[in-house]
């Protein structure tokens, strides 16, 4: 073949033409001139970033004649036969197809031979994590004790799966993706250099598709030099990539931020019908909106636009849209761009993406008006109630119209929940009450709760908060917290009596009472009992022993 594509005609012949890597080459430049340089090196990065170029004229610079200089001279034999392959000290291997362990014998069988044409003896290992852990392991020793006229070079693009082993045994430079602006710059010497009228426009829309490649970069300029007509455009290159121009996607931000979603969907459409990529429509957006962002936030940062060109339509595009705006497309985009990897159709999950974004503004506003109407509601039914309450107080009301208003008010019902608190049952309790049954009721009232809970009775509820309070023989009174627990046990006292009598083995009734009502009736019994007898000495005896023998010595304090 006559014609060689422009990726391989155009390959770096020397440290200077590794585009964007200018951390690694200035390293190794000093590593040769000094005569310092190492027995083992691992070049990693992304592909098309020079990892393999770099190192054949690394290759060439160590055993070129005019050595030690910073550049090979491509002129010499040695530079010459490295570039044709005719030296076989250099040897470039692919470890995708050299993975076995009797590989790397062949490998270590060899290298003590010296070399037979350039001083060193130079092995080049493409893609080295293909090689299995057994060959990286018969490799060890070699690697880290070569032959003084022996360099490794290993380049990979997955250094996580290279043994630590070996990594440590090298020396390990980092290639990064190469920047869109050193892209550009290389490609406009190329197309400069072969007398190809190629548009600024075109050539920034191949550096962003080429994601940080230069090799992918050139082969793209190869495509669209034959797609074009003697001139590579912007058209030319969006054809080629499956791109989508500044134009359409200015329309269609506009149309969303306009709410118009009509024009949105059929510019997308359009665009699938032609043939585009719909992940790749997501990308375009969102480098797009990112571009917008970062000129709406200051026009200084125009250098770091990526995706967009500052034109009219940009700028006047980037004063009417808002930032908040720019930021949630920006985020629902994103989501979008995470959803279409797993899905067979993705132009569904776009399309509800644009209209998300398009109706973001109405769904916050109907919320408003949502919070807002009840607002007005809550408002004007406050004003309802305060002007009722103004025309209670401030009519007249005569004796008549009292008479006449009366009849039609309701009686007054008794409430389900009232309580009328036995008093004379209970007095006569506590003056049959003894401390031995209150406490022996006291010692299986947990026990009774228990049971009681088991039933799944409502009394259970009621009676939870309960104690016993006084107890005889026949009966105990029992305080409970509120005066509706006393009226709701009523429903059920007779399934929690038979339950006591169980538990106690003697049959008593339970008499609630209300814990206020309690107290009152405490105190009041107690004070009877005071006045019943005379004297100082004689009725604080009594009265003491009487209160311990209702109420327990744990709970009466005497005061003098």
């Amino acid at each position: 073949m006559s014609y060689q594509a422009l990726y391989r005609k155009w390959r770096p012949r020397k440290f200077a033409d590794v585009v964007g890597q200018s951390h690694i080459t200035k390293t190794l430049q000093n590593a040769i001139l000094n005569n310092q340089f190492s027995h083992a090196y691992l070049f990693s990065g992304p592909r098309g970033t020079g990892k393999t170029s770099a190192a054949k004229i690394f290759a060439q610079a160590i055993n070129c004649e005019r050595a030690p200089s910073e550049e090979p001279c491509n002129e010499c034999q040695a530079c010459r036969g490295i570039l044709d392959g005719s030296i076989s000290d250099v040897i470039e291997m692919d470890a995708a197809s050299n993975t076995s362990v009797e590989d790397v014998r062949d490998i270590r069988e060899h290298v003590k031979y010296a070399s037979t044409t350039v001083p060193y003896k130079v092995y080049i290992i493409d893609e080295v994590h293909m090689i299995s852990t057994s060959a990286f392991n018969a490799l060890l020793k070699t690697l880290e004790e070569p032959p003084k006229h022996v360099v490794f070079i290993l380049a990979t693009t997955e250094p996580h799966k290279i043994p630590l082993t070996i990594i440590s045994r090298c020396q390990r430079f980092d290639f990064k993706p190469i920047s869109s602006r050193a892209i550009v710059q290389r490609m406009r010497h190329i197309v400069n250099e072969e007398e190809i009228s190629a548009s600024d426009e075109a050539l920034h829309a191949i550096a962003l598709a080429a994601e940080g490649g230069m090799r992918d970069a050139l082969s793209m300029l190869d495509q669209a030099i034959s797609y074009s007509d003697g001139e590579v455009s912007l058209e030319d290159v969006l054809a080629v990539t499956g791109g989508v121009s500044q134009d359409i996607l200015t329309n269609i931000v506009t149309a969303m931020y306009n709410e118009d979603i009509q024009p949105s969907l059929a510019r997308f459409d359009e665009l699938i019908q032609n043939g585009k990529d719909p992940a790749r429509f997501v990308y375009d957006m969102i480098y797009f909106l990112r571009d917008l962002l970062l000129y709406k936030s200051t026009s200084t940062l125009e250098t770091l636009l990526e995706r967009a060109t500052v034109d009219e339509a940009f700028k006047t595009l980037a004063e009417d849209i808002s930032v908040e705006w720019i930021q949630d497309a920006i985020m629902r985009m994103n989501e979008c761009q995470q959803e279409i990897k797993w899905t067979n159709n993705p132009k569904v999950f776009i399309e509800i993406a644009l209209i998300s974004i398009t109706n973001r503004n109405q769904s916050q506003e109907k919320e408003q008006d949502i919070s807002n109407s009840s607002v007005i509601q809550k408002i004007n039914q406050l004003e309802k109630e305060v002007a009722s309450l103004k025309q209670a107080t401030t009519a007249p009301h005569t004796e008549k119209e009292v008479a006449i208003q009366q009849p039609k008010r309701r009686q007054s019902r008794p409430s389900k929940n009232s309580y009328k608190v036995p008093f004379e049952r209970i007095r006569l309790t506590l003056q049959e009450a003894q401390k031995d049954m209150l406490r022996k009721v006291q010692a299986t009232w947990a026990t009774f709760l228990a049971q009681l809970k088991a039933t799944s009775a409502p009394a259970h509820a009621t009676i939870q908060d309960s104690k016993p309070v006084a107890a005889s023989s026949k009966a105990v009174v029992v305080a409970f917290k509120y005066e509706i627990h006393c009226s709701l046990f009523l429903d059920n006292q007779s399934l929690a009596e038979s339950i006591l009598a169980s538990v106690s083995q003697k049959n008593m009734t339970i008499i609630p009472i209300p814990v206020t009502e309690w107290k009152s009736l405490r105190q009041e019994y107690v004070k009877n009992q005071e006045q019943a007898v005379t004297g100082k000495e004689t009725e604080t005896e009594p009265l003491v022993e009487e209160a311990k023998k209702l109420f327990g010595e744990e709970v009466v304090k005497v005061h003098d």
